[in-house]
């Protein structure tokens, strides 16, 4: 059974109102191995069993597996196809399309991602992806989230930098390193959100902001405190980057702050 099939398939699924194609294949960008993204939309809840009765070979996770945002799916094979399920909340969609609107988001925590993964994606799927079944709105990068997510990425990055400085000076390789990577990944999203581009994801994203110079460093960071301490400078001058303010800092700290009550 090809992709087309599964489609017309998984669109049937209780709960399911929409159904798009996203990633490289959506914008014309894949390679002959891209897997496929699919995303199921639904309403109220989503009938797994109904996705695992397909009978495709595979994983299939439950609604909040993977967290509130990429709340959950499948990965399936299909013809030798890679393909992936992602479940989408109609409900938490639309809600963070209208925060992102009018310039609010939050950063969460999510694993394989080193800076987080902004609440505005949700929106960036449908502004990007296509639509396959049913009928989805399709956001624009609004001008109030593109005055408000650059110096909050860039508080992100000021802040990571800052505490990269510390770990430096005891010679801590991981922790800085690891810090410094998450910077250039904020200041990427940065400089991306300020052009009022879409960033679903960290994959090409430092390359897509101009920021080469700043990932070549990481490539050489060094393991004494010295060595430590020069590319933590070398990277806070290639960002741009000051030590934040008393105010600034607290902001960092409520990033990513979570506020379920309004999931609910």
């Amino acid at each position: 059974m090809s992709v087309a099939t599964l489609v017309e398939r998984v669109a049937r699924v209780p709960g399911i109102k929409a159904v798009t194609l996203g990633g490289s294949r959506a914008r014309g960008m894949a390679r002959p191995d891209s897997d496929w993204d699919i995303g199921l939309y639904y309403r109220g809840g989503i009938d797994t069993d109904a996705i695992r009765e397909l009978g495709y070979t595979g994983h299939v996770a439950e609604p909040g597996d993977w967290g509130r945002i990429a709340n959950g799916g499948a990965w399936l094979e299909v013809e030798r196809e890679r393909v992936d399920l992602l479940y989408r909340n109609l409900d938490v969609v639309e809600h963070w399309i209208a925060e992102a609107e009018d310039g609010h988001f939050e950063i969460e925590r999510v694993g394989g991602h080193v800076a987080g993964l902004p609440t505005y994606v949700l929106a960036g799927e449908l502004a990007l992806g296509t639509v396959l079944r049913g009928s989805l709105p399709r956001p624009s990068f609004s001008a109030a989230l593109r005055r408000s997510a650059p110096p909050q990425w860039e508080g992100d990055a000021a802040f990571s930098v800052l505490v990269a400085e510390q770990h430096s000076a005891r010679g801590d390789v991981a922790a800085c390193v690891g810090l410094l990577a998450r910077a250039v990944m904020a200041a990427a999203h940065a400089r991306l959100a300020g052009h009022g581009t879409w960033a679903l994801n960290e994959k090409g994203l430092v390359a897509s902001a101009g920021l080469d110079e700043a990932a070549e460093i990481l490539t050489a960071v060094g393991w004494t405190p010295a060595r430590l301490t020069a590319s933590v400078a070398k990277i806070r001058q290639v960002l741009r980057l000051e030590r934040p303010s008393g105010l600034q800092l607290d902001s960092v700290v409520r990033v990513g702050a979570s506020d379920d009550s309004r999931l609910s």
